[in-house]
């Protein structure tokens, strides 16, 4: 049994349930943004259209894209191509990769020599911005170092060289 001086819990829970809906309901979607999101998303959700008939069908492409003349295709292609060949980026030639432990890191010093991964005699990599693009051999010119490119990489070359590390 129940003390009647004691409020009743299940009446203090109904009736704080009936104000949180009663809120919500008064508040409308301005406190929830997902809701207004859904609701606006569902507002503006058309059924998809009938596909137009056959007959009238046509290229945007004419109405959108000018065709260029015959002579100025050469010509416009080139002004492109120079657009972007100042642009500048970053080559890096790759002798090999080495993989050490903190512990290892810290005790290198002066005259330490860290084992890498390429062998002797193997082609480099060469990246442009971080991107494998070719590979090649040292060679050394009077007092500076080059590379020589042997070999070109094809983008399907690219694509078995990253899934491999």
């Amino acid at each position: 049994m129940t003390d009647p001086s004691q409020p009743d819990i299940n009446d203090d829970w109904a009736a704080a349930f009936a104000e949180q809906d009663q809120g919500a309901a008064a508040a409308g979607a301005d406190d929830d943004p997902w809701a207004a999101a859904l609701a606006e998303q569902q507002a503006t959700v058309e059924p998809p259209a009938a596909p137009a008939p056959a007959a009238s069908a046509r290229s945007a492409g004419e109405d959108v894209f000018r065709p260029l003349a015959q002579g100025s295709a050469g010509t416009a292609q080139a002004r492109d191509l120079e657009m972007i060949l100042d642009i500048p980026v970053h080559l890096t030639v790759e002798l090999g990769r080495a993989r050490i432990t903190i512990k290892q890191l810290l005790e290198l010093a002066q005259g330490s020599v860290v084992e890498l991964e390429g062998l002797a005699g193997e082609p480099m990599d060469i990246l442009i911005n971080g991107y494998l693009i070719a590979q090649g051999e040292v060679v050394v010119i009077e007092d500076r170092y080059g590379i020589r490119i042997t070999e070109i990489i094809t983008p399907s070359e690219r694509v078995q060289k990253l899934n491999q590390r």
